[in-house]
């Protein structure tokens, strides 16, 4: 047993001294590159935070993306879920599949904030015509993977396995009646030919200072689902409600009843969520009781036991209120993005990858969001970690600054190294990790 023994503890010390060599080589390089590129990026970005495209009209971003991919002699395949770009970079030496993504597509928004390259372009959305902004970050979230793909690509012959990257559009949502975002993607096969071992991605945060990251193990976004209630009675005259069913009291007694499902249904101390009727219409006159009235709402849930419940709730609640005024009630549920988990067991594996590039002190695990990202999809199919990057600049109440979505939306550039150094710094550590796992198996 001990002849058997000792090779196996003597390979592992090699292996582990190895590791240790290796990746303090490449950070060191990863670094170098990332300072050097700063400027570069924070161009990019500029260029496209000055001509953002709504979510599958990314055009022209896809065209500079690829062509850069190009430049870097990375395989390049576009029109991948309509806009979409993939790149393949086949390292030197073999290993596992590791993908990163960025989204690309911006928001209809009319900026407000004073800067040199503020966003002027206009376009339509759903047919109607709208001003365009990134007023989200997806932006910077295009040129910090722009930029990782350049380091990447300068050490291809040192890297153990191969990295795919993937530039989404549509993250925001397609347009009615398009399909669109990371499920189209994958429909089409972005997870595969190479086959993805594990993806990473992150998401600038305007509400965290530049030089921090934040993560969450688990259930980090939460799942959003839109819903629709038609509630159908008896049209009247207003000045005779005794001859209507009257289908404005009736939806207003349904929304009272969907806020007892947060209230009294879910279980508020382990998981959050919400139920939100966001639009209702009913009626053309003031002296007419209308005949039917239309609800439209969203849902979020951070736990997919949960998210079912709600949906139940829903159907019951408006069922059974409509029933008792002697109206009725049709609903319907679209789930539309699930809840974004991050794989547990990867995510301790990866973090102290972070630790390692912004320092211990600047790494935190983050309350659970209750806004949702279509990176769950990926994360469906593939163990996945997907992290916040602080954006807010240094010294600033964060109450004072804008939110996400917001015209006033504001990001600071001084994060994108940071950025590029933990994308860069993922890969070639989950890359160093599953070729020592591999090597001590053979």
């Amino acid at each position: 047993m001990k002849k058997i023994i000792l090779p196996v503890a003597l390979l592992m010390f090699s292996l582990s001294t190895s590791f240790g060599q290796n990746t303090s080589l490449l950070k060191s390089k990863i670094a170098q590159k990332a300072e050097g590129l700063e400027a570069k990026v924070v161009a990019w970005r500029r260029d496209f935070h000055q001509n953002p495209e709504l979510g599958n009209r990314e055009f022209k971003t896809a065209e500079k993306v690829a062509a850069h991919l190009r430049v870097l002699g990375i395989e390049v395949k576009t029109s991948v879920g309509k806009t979409g770009v993939v790149g393949i970079l086949k390292g030197g030496k073999p290993g596992p599949v590791v993908a990163l993504r960025a989204d690309m597509d911006g928001l209809p928004v009319k900026e407000r904030v004073n800067i040199p390259f503020a966003s002027k372009a206009t376009g339509e959305y759903n047919g109607q015509p709208v001003s365009i902004m990134h007023a989200c970050g997806h932006d910077t979230h295009v040129a910090i993977l722009m930029g990782t793909a350049e380091i990447l690509a300068s050490m291809k012959s040192e890297l153990k396995g191969t990295v795919k990257f993937i530039f989404q559009p549509a993250e925001e949502g397609a347009p009615e009646g398009e399909e669109g975002g990371a499920a189209l993607m994958i429909k089409e096969g972005v997870l595969e030919n190479p086959k993805v071992d594990a993806i990473f991605g992150l998401h600038i945060n305007a509400q965290t200072e530049i030089g921090k990251i934040k993560y969450r193990p688990g259930g980090t976004m939460a799942s959003s689902d839109w819903f629709k209630i038609k509630i159908k009675g008896k049209q009247s005259h207003g000045a005779y409600p005794w001859s209507s069913i009257d289908p404005i009291v009736t939806a207003s007694q349904v929304i009272m009843g969907l806020q007892t499902i947060v209230s009294r249904n879910a279980p508020v101390t382990e998981s959050a969520a919400v139920v939100t009727v966001g639009q209702i219409n009913g009626g053309v006159r003031s002296n007419i009781i209308p005949e039917e009235v239309n609800m439209n709402g969203t849902i979020r849930a951070l736990d997919t036991g949960v998210q079912d419940m709600i949906h139940a709730r829903i159907s019951q609640i408006a069922t059974n209120i409509a029933e008792s005024a002697g109206a009725t009630a049709e609903v319907s549920i679209t789930r539309m993005c699930p809840v974004t988990y991050n794989d547990i067991p990867l995510t301790e594996k990866m973090v102290p990858t972070l630790e390692g590039v912004a320092g211990k002190e600047n790494v935190s695990i983050t309350a659970a969001v209750t806004g949702a990202e279509d990176f769950a999809f990926y994360q469906q199919k593939v163990p996945g970690v997907f992290f916040f990057l602080g954006g807010a600049p240094k010294g600033k109440p964060i109450s004072e600054t804008a939110p996400h979505h917001t015209p006033d939306f504001y990001i600071d550039e001084g994060g994108f190294v940071l950025g590029m150094k933990s994308m860069a710094s993922l890969v070639v550590d989950y890359m160093e990790m599953n070729t020592v796992k591999s090597s001590v198996g053979k």
